[in-house]
């Protein structure tokens, strides 16, 4: 969940136009972007992209939304990436 520049975690079903919990700390799997360039290494930033849906390392000029730090190295063909979050 994605709210101005806080990152959140649902860690269960929150309804449209209701209140929820959202988890701001811990260390969480996020779907990546795939394709030649999109491996994410350890202690790299990682940034949430809307548009697509997945976690990348491009912040598109701060259009996507930090997520945290990377950590655990990816490799191009990776679906998913380890994050910590940073709030």
């Amino acid at each position: 969940v994605v709210q101005s520049e806080l990152v959140g975690i649902a860690l269960g079903p929150i309804k449209s136009g209701q209140l929820g919990s959202l988890a701001v700390s811990g260390v969480f799997d996020f779907p990546k972007a795939v394709g030649a360039g999109s491996a994410i290494t350890v202690g790299s930033n990682a940034y949430w992209d809307a548009a697509a849906q997945n976690a990348t390392k491009n912040a598109a000029a701060g259009v996507n939304k930090l997520i945290g730090k990377a950590v655990k190295n990816t490799v191009d063909a990776d679906t998913t990436v380890r994050i910590r979050l940073l709030q």
